[in-house]
């Protein structure tokens, strides 16, 4: 049988662990979150390998007073998609991927968009990265989604792998209409990724001053269409 507490708290020490539990609760409220997703079927094996190696470059170009906060989103397989933890340790996000094995499927663009709405009405998010190579679904639905992101400023990010000319037509107008970016990448094309990633995160945490302070690469090719 458990034994009793020796002594009671007193009111001093109740008020002191809910001032504190209040600033931690606050302080994460304040923290950007991003959402990551990536499609996880079966032909982006490889980039999903990529990825995994290159996330960290969103939390190191976050600035260090404003530690970025990341949820990792895919989808796979028959109906089958996940939204992991929160996290700010990108080695927990490393491992959360690493968990993860590519399977054959249609894309679910769309639910992803309706999950990213749903988390930014909890508790505002600061962009929506995706990174993919295809899409499977009707085209007006998705613009439609990401327009109504763009009316409640949540920004879409789409790294689109290859130039599939049908995805291409539609990431970039969903990324016009969130008021994001788009940029492709080749397998290849590891240093273009990883700055695309760093420039993201930049952004999420300091906005369009962040991303003109950085100067890469990413940044400047998001700058452009941000600027638009």
């Amino acid at each position: 049988m458990a034994r009793l507490p020796s002594r009671r708290s007193s009111r001093t020490e109740i008020d002191s662990f809910l001032r504190k539990s209040k600033n931690i609760a606050t302080v994460r409220e304040q923290q950007p979150r991003l959402i990551f997703a990536i499609d996880a079927t079966a032909s982006r094996q490889p980039t999903w390998d990529q990825a995994s190696h290159l996330q960290r470059e969103m939390f190191v170009a976050a600035q260090q007073d404003n530690t970025l906060c990341v949820q990792l989103c895919y989808f796979r397989g028959f109906a089958d998609f996940k939204a992991a933890q929160w996290t700010t340790d990108s080695e927990k996000l490393a491992r959360q991927m690493s968990q993860v094995s590519c399977e054959g499927g249609h894309t679910q663009i769309e639910r992803l968009l309706r999950h990213a709405l749903s988390e930014h009405q909890k508790n505002s998010l600061k962009a929506l990265v995706f990174i993919g190579d295809a899409l499977e679904e009707n085209a007006d639905t998705l613009c439609q989604l990401a327009g109504q992101c763009g009316m409640l400023k949540l920004p879409l990010f789409i790294f689109q792998e290859g130039q599939l000319a049908d995805a291409k037509h539609c990431f970039t107008s969903m990324a016009s209409l969130s008021k994001g970016a788009w940029a492709s990448f080749d397998s290849n094309s590891s240093s273009t990724l990883a700055s695309l990633l760093g420039a993201v995160a930049g952004f999420a945490s300091g906005g369009l001053t962040a991303l003109e302070q950085q100067g890469t690469e990413g940044a400047k090719l998001l700058l452009k269409q941000l600027k638009h």
